[in-house]
């Protein structure tokens, strides 16, 4: 049932009486001012409220008297239900024709705010379910699986989570997240959740078609959600940290790097170093990357063999570690790792 609080009538009533020259009222189904241009009438019971209420039509009073002023009473109705009533004061001759253009115009802002609101509560309910099941440990409830039943989601399957980030919908003509259940974690994350099939390659393919900045880790095929949700969350940490030319990724080929990024192997993290020289980081990146070849890396950053060579040299200056010594490199790359974990 909808139903008006004070702070949305006043809000109402102050928007409306910029553009009307009258003192507008809003009463709620009890016939009590919630929202007025007078603000010392709210609270107050207002007997033309309570009558169109009753009736279900306009109440037009023409005289002053100590508990109302003359003016108009028409009900405010939503899916046929008076939730209240709209008052405009004034000699009803007058303020008649103004009265239906604001009750309908309360309506619609009525409707609106709580469209609002119940797209709000709906996300709310919606992030909860999603963070129970992400948090989850252990076998599924009995009261959980019918939870999981309206979004689509079998908790008796196994599932295949795909991290997915930098989405664009608008490039998505077959709206594909809306075919599988999916949650958004922030706005350029989403979760996918794939029970239909252990082979997650088709629809990777379908997702990565128009969209050059998408990013996507896959978890493994398990029976609990969140493990899957965790190995594609870490498999996606990976992709960051080392930005390799794929725009995909999968746990399972890279479970080491995993945890080698969380094993506690040095008493500093000499990578961290390079956070602030971003042309350090991604000179890093692109030497693990092309396996340590000099050529193929300078090709990658389009530029010289020597200022290459310098930025190496640089890095082994900022970091104490030498990128071109093979077991060094594996220290920078652990650093490189541990920042995105």
């Amino acid at each position: 049932m909808f139903q008006l609080s004070e702070s949305q009538a006043q809000e109402i009533v102050d928007k409306m009486m910029m553009d009307i020259p009258y003192n507008i009222n809003i009463m709620n189904a009890d016939g009590i001012i919630i929202g007025s241009g007078r603000r010392e009438r709210v609270g107050t019971v207002h007997q033309g409220a309570v009558q169109a209420l009753s009736t279900g039509r306009m109440v037009e009073v023409w005289e002053d008297s100590r508990f109302e002023k003359k003016g108009t009473n028409e009900p405010i109705v939503i899916g046929h239900t008076r939730v209240g009533v709209i008052g405009i004061s004034g000699n009803p001759d007058e303020v008649r024709p103004f009265c239906n253009i604001v009750r309908t115009t309360v309506s619609l802002l009525i409707e609106q705010r709580n469209s609002l609101e119940t797209q709000a509560h709906e996300a709310n309910r919606r992030k909860a379910f999603l963070e129970l099941l992400l948090n989850h440990q252990g076998a599924y409830s009995q009261k959980l699986r019918k939870e999981a039943a309206p979004y689509q989601i079998d908790l008796l399957l196994k599932t295949v989570v795909l991290y997915i980030k930098h989405f664009s919908a608008g490039a998505d003509p077959d709206k594909l997240l809306l075919r599988y259940p999916s949650f958004a974690i922030d706005e350029e994350t989403q979760l996918l959740i794939l029970q239909e099939s252990g082979d997650p390659g088709p629809l990777i393919r379908e997702l990565l078609q128009g969209q050059p900045q998408v990013l996507i880790a896959a978890g493994r095929q398990e029976a609990s959600i969140a493990e899957s949700y965790r190995q594609a969350r870490a498999a996606m940490n990976i992709l960051l940290a080392l930005k390799p030319a794929s725009q995909v990724i999968a746990f399972e080929n890279v479970e080491f790097l995993v945890k080698l990024s969380h094993a506690p192997l040095a008493p500093f993290n000499p990578t961290a170093k390079l956070e602030d020289a971003v042309d350090m980081i991604e000179t890093l990146r692109s030497f693990i990357n092309h396996n340590c070849s000099v050529s193929h890396t300078a090709d990658d950053l389009n530029i010289h063999r020597n200022t290459l060579q310098y930025r190496l040299k640089r890095i082994q200056t900022l970091t104490g570690k030498d990128p071109r010594n093979l077991l060094q490199l594996f220290e920078l790359t652990h650093g490189l790792l541990a920042l995105y974990k």
